[in-house]
């Protein structure tokens, strides 16, 4: 397959890194000393799943230099969407398809309006991964995976061969949704409330989740959340707070969100797509968040700080 993706830090340049590996036609669309850095020196990926070097990688910042894919992958910051799918078009052909893998429940929606809904299916992912530098990324924790499909939960030929391709990569598994709107949800379940506790408490999961105070704020965070996606049609099970505790208590005690590691390095995080999203999409549905309004407010001036101080894309 023809595969761009667009995005290649931790998340992008793992999976594409591993699509890459198998064969795949993967084009990296990266920016700054990190486009530099793998165009010169290839794209390297360090896991205990098998460690990989893409070299030469395909690498560009310019979309039109890349013609129509397969599939796009879009892994950037929840933040940076709206610009990232404004300069997608020439990737998109009618039967592309059109991969969400970031965190939150709206991407879909907003490669929609930029693209037209036909190529845009929904997504998300698991895995724990950092940029320890330009070109270089590093993998930690369990195997990571995606899942996705198209919105309406019909199977289509473009996600069953994206699936494949998935398929014949190591150090990743792939499942196409029936109903992927609400895998994303149960995701934001888990990732909003994790991150803003994480962030606001300047803990790792195996700190925050000892303290019956803190965790008793996680479990009604997560209550949240489900209630306002039950109010949108998404129907959570009343115990989903204490499922997504069980899986909180089987990560690794040092870990930390992706949204947490931008907060406390001071740079624009995914609040607003996350805590955001819950406090914005609770009042549309009338459902009250007292938990993630309060935690939203007590991140947000960091939040606008490190916007207004926004470094140089690496």
């Amino acid at each position: 397959m023809r595969i761009a993706v667009f995005g290649a830090g931790a998340v992008g340049g793992y999976f594409g890194g591993r699509l890459a590996e198998a064969g795949e036609d993967v084009t990296f669309i990266a920016r700054g000393r990190h486009l530099e850095a793998v165009r010169a020196h290839g794209l390297s990926v360090a896991s205990s799943l098998g460690d990989l070097v893409v070299h030469p990688a395909q690498v560009t910042d310019d979309p039109h230099r890349v013609g129509v894919a397969d599939a796009v992958l879009v892994t950037v910051k929840a933040w940076q969407l709206p610009e990232a799918a404004a300069s997608m078009a020439p990737l998109v052909a009618e039967e592309t398809a059109v991969v969400p893998l970031l965190n939150g429940v709206e991407a879909p929606d907003v490669l929609a309006g930029a693209l037209g809904p036909r190529s845009v299916l929904g997504g998300l992912c698991r895995i724990f991964s950092h940029l320890e530098g330009p070109g270089r990324i590093v993998h930690t924790g369990f195997e990571p995976s995606v899942e996705f499909g198209e919105l309406d939960g019909r199977r289509s030929e473009r996600a069953e061969r994206l699936a494949e391709a998935f398929g014949r990569a190591r150090g990743v598994t792939a499942t196409v949704s029936p109903d992927v709107r609400a895998a994303m949800w149960a995701k934001l379940a888990f990732i909003a409330p994790a991150s803003a506790i994480g962030a606001a408490t300047r803990a790792p999961y195996g700190g925050f989740r000892a303290v019956p105070e803190t965790r008793d704020a996680l479990w009604r965070a997560v209550d949240e959340v489900r209630a306002v996606a039950r109010a949108r049609g998404i129907p959570f099970p009343d115990d989903l707070p204490d499922r997504v505790m069980d899986v909180l208590d089987a990560l690794p005690a040092h870990e930390v969100t992706s949204m947490q590691r931008d907060v406390l390095a001071g740079r624009p995080s995914e609040l607003d797509a996350q805590v955001g999203a819950v406090v914005r999409l609770g009042r549309e549905a009338g459902v009250p968040t007292p938990v993630s309004e309060l935690l939203y407010a007590v991140l947000l001036p960091q939040e606008r700080a490190a916007r207004a101080t926004r470094p140089p894309v690496d």
